[in-house]
């Protein structure tokens, strides 16, 4: 069965201050996403598509994708504000895209199979790759609506030097998701796990499953994500921050009955550079994964 990894590439970087899709964290120059792509192909996904900005094309190119294409498909699309429904008047204050959800759908003309959706600078460790293409696998019989994510305890997908943003999700006794709430400002506070709820703080548990934004979905996910970002851009044009996450689709997808998913457990420590802090930590995880026969001294 053909298998795609959607990699979102296009985030600006702004609380980590720099280009960090590119930062080199492993023992040899490797990158946050050469471990993903590495896992990727491992896991038997055979087609990669990258979301981009135009104006990190040729470094992204230059230092990735020229590698990358030796061992495996790979194909780019821009995110870009203005690709926004016809009819639709762009605010002229408005400087980003949309979000997650908007960032998927630039790839709806290159994806026609079952796709995962992975964050360029988020570590997500061989047993996400592997359970959730399994998963999809052995669904294939019937595949419509039987999408997937691959889940983790929010105690550890936290960061030591800020806040960071999580789905959090609500799950029924058959591991199915029922409920994701993308919560905000996610930090420990006195020995507590605490979300902002409108400048109130929420209590959440660290047990609990949270998206890192590792989802699994079959193609015909695309018209819908379409429909409900036109709905979405018409209701919040004017709001100058307003963004169109993926889990507003999977959302939709669940309360009207058109797809299952499938939470699955990642078994592997999630870690990511969401602030320049977290550099250090991840290059020593790295280090050790290396020493201990989990990857090669060298990806390429």
């Amino acid at each position: 069965m053909d298998l795609t990894l959607l990699v979102l590439a296009a985030g600006m970087g702004s609380r980590y201050g720099g280009l960090k899709q590119l930062d080199q964290v492993g023992p040899s120059g490797e990158t946050i996403i050469d471990y993903s792509v590495y896992d990727a192909i491992e896991a038997g996904f055979n087609k990669i598509v990258f979301i981009i900005r135009r104006d990190i094309e040729k470094e992204m190119k230059e230092l990735l994708f020229d590698k990358y294409s030796k061992k495996i498909q790979i194909e780019y699309v821009f995110q870009e504000l203005h690709n926004i429904p016809e009819g639709v008047e762009l605010p002229a204050e408005r400087v980003k895209p949309w979000g997650t959800g908007h960032a998927v759908l630039m790839a709806k003309d290159v994806i026609n199979e079952p796709f995962v959706v992975i964050n360029a600078d988020d570590f997500y460790g061989k047993s996400a790759f592997k359970v959730v293409a399994d998963y999809m696998r052995s669904k294939q019989a019937n595949l419509k609506g039987k999408n997937c994510m691959a889940g983790y305890l929010l105690k550890n997908t936290l960061s030591e030097f800020g806040e960071v943003s999580r789905g959090v999700c609500k799950i029924n006794d058959k591991n199915e998701l029922i409920e994701v709430t993308e919560r905000t400002k996610i930090g420990r506070k006195n020995g507590k796990i605490i979300a902002d709820d409108n400048g109130n703080d929420l209590e959440l548990d660290g047990e609990v499953f949270v998206s890192m934004n590792f989802w699994a979905f079959t193609p015909d996910v695309f018209p819908e994500l379409e429909s409900e970002f036109k709905s979405f851009i018409t209701d919040n044009i004017s709001n100058l921050k307003s963004e169109y996450y993926i889990p507003s689709i999977v959302s939709h997808q669940i309360n009207n009955k058109l797809a299952t998913v499938k939470v699955l457990e990642a078994t592997d420590q999630w870690f990511g550079v969401t602030y320049k802090e977290d550099k250090p930590f991840v290059i020593e995880k790295i280090k050790n994964l290396t020493l201990a026969g989990e990857y090669p001294e060298r990806l390429w």
